[in-house]
């Protein structure tokens, strides 16, 4: 069944993806993949996964820095966000996993590489290592969710709910989402601007029924499991925290800690869930050093 949602109002095709302010699109077997690959060709690669619903723009001071530092840097939109397609598929661990495997070998990134994943880039970057631990070299975990399930707020709960959560995103359009990213942030000076560049993928159609199917497909879930098993490998994990995360609680890093040993940890203070993107002064050293330990 088909159900309109009232911000999206065009289709995403060759024509539409021209607005992309920068990066390039592939066609992987699932649908076509906005990403940017930036930095020294020959190069150990980064790459970055982002979360739920924000497209890769999130990643805009933590691209940049490691590009002039020397790495080979990849970043993505998730399939459903940013200028990626909107297939309709079930949005589920293993079909982001694949997208990113899929990524990887069609940019022929071969050798291994260094693995990053904010929020629900978490459990996916995670579970890519368990399943491909010959192709990463080292793991960074920002904020990370999947410690515990996320199904609190509101709108997470009707997501979960068939028809009626349709309808309903489809009568009140985007709202809750765009004003939901506020939360992301501990200065709310941040805020306008990242609502301003969030809302441009909300009017392509297929953004809402990939974030309801995310939801459905036990996305925002527990995923300890993953974290457990990784914590098994012999794998060098950084893992970092905002002291102020609303979105993820910083209480739920203790769980994490416990599945992961022996990661390091950073508490970044007076700031949020994101704290790559509102402390980069203070968060690129501590990434710059782990990626360049031996």
């Amino acid at each position: 069944m088909l159900f309109p949602y009232r911000d999206e109002t065009e289709e995403l095709n060759d024509e539409t993806r021209k607005r992309a302010e920068n990066g390039a699109f592939v066609q992987l077997p699932n649908g076509v993949t906005h990403y940017e690959l930036s930095g020294n060709e020959s190069a150990e690669a980064v790459v970055l996964v982002h979360g739920f619903s924000v497209p890769y723009f999130i990643y805009d001071p933590t691209f940049e820095f490691l590009a002039r530092s020397g790495f080979r840097v990849l970043r993505y939109d998730l399939f459903g966000r940013g200028f990626s397609d909107r297939p309709r598929a079930r949005y589920n661990l293993d079909f982001f996993v694949r997208q990113l495997a899929d990524l990887l070998d069609a940019l022929r990134l071969s050798r291994r590489v260094n693995l990053a994943g904010l929020s629900m880039g978490g459990p996916i970057a995670s579970a890519f290592t368990l399943r491909h631990p010959e192709r990463i070299r080292k793991l960074v975990l920002i904020d990370p969710s999947g410690a515990k399930p996320i199904d609190t707020a509101p709108a997470v709960r009707l997501a979960r709910v068939p028809i009626l959560a349709e309808l309903a995103y489809g009568q009140l359009g985007s709202g809750n989402l765009v004003n939901g990213v506020a939360k992301d942030f501990f200065d709310p000076a941040l805020v306008e601007r990242f609502q301003k560049r969030y809302k441009i993928q909300m009017q392509y159609k297929g953004f809402m029924r990939a974030i309801i199917s995310t939801v459905r497909e036990n996305m925002l879930a527990s995923h300890l499991e993953i974290y457990r098993a990784l914590g098994k490998l012999d794998k060098s994990i950084l893992l970092l925290w905002g002291r102020n995360d609303k979105t993820i609680p910083f209480e739920q890093s203790a769980l994490l800690r416990e599945a992961l040993p022996n990661a390091e940890f950073h508490i970044i203070e007076d700031c949020g869930h994101i704290p790559h993107y509102e402390k980069p002064d203070e968060v690129n050293p501590i990434l710059l050093n782990f990626l360049r330990q031996s």
